[in-house]
């Protein structure tokens, strides 16, 4: 088996990409059960193909708590307490938050001073917040609907909804 690429062909627009990595990315991760490798996977697919800044994972492990998971880029916060930061926020309202400037967001919590600006997509089973998807990027308002849509496609078929 050949090993998996995801560069994706130049002059498609952010839809068209989103829409031709998920053709890939549902093949790749097709019978795969262990979550951590697809995490891991998911991380560096990600990366790979929309060249973001940052993109890890944050999972409950404890009540009240994120802890780093699987991750591409540079050294991480370890942990994050509920309801703090983009991550934190976004676990207490179960919803995808889209932040344009991190600095502008109250109680940023500043993992990088790089990071310009964040997509944090809750990661939902069985109606609970398991863990959080997080994209930093180091340009500002680097994120939109089409962001919005196309990660929280990528996060249901990992929780398999």
């Amino acid at each position: 088996m050949s090993e998996p690429t995801f560069h994706l062909p130049e002059g498609l627009s952010k839809r068209e990409r989103y829409e031709a990595f998920l053709k890939d990315y549902t093949v790749f991760i097709e019978g795969e059960t262990d979550e951590i490798t697809e995490l891991a996977n998911t991380a560096a697919a990600l990366r790979e193909a929309f060249g973001f800044f940052w993109v890890g994972f944050y999972l409950v492990k404890e009540p009240g708590w994120l802890h780093l998971g699987p991750f591409q880029g540079s050294v991480a916060c370890s942990r994050i307490k509920y309801g703090r930061g983009v991550c934190g926020s976004a676990w207490a309202q179960a919803q995808t938050l889209v932040v344009p400037d991190v600095d502008a967001f109250p109680g940023h919590i500043a993992c990088s001073s790089l990071s310009r600006s964040e997509i944090v997509v809750p990661m939902v089973r069985g109606g609970e917040v398991v863990g959080v998807l997080d994209i930093d990027s180091d340009r500002l308002a680097a994120f939109d609907d089409e962001d919005r849509r196309g990660l929280e496609a990528v996060v249901a078929l990992l929780m398999k909804e």
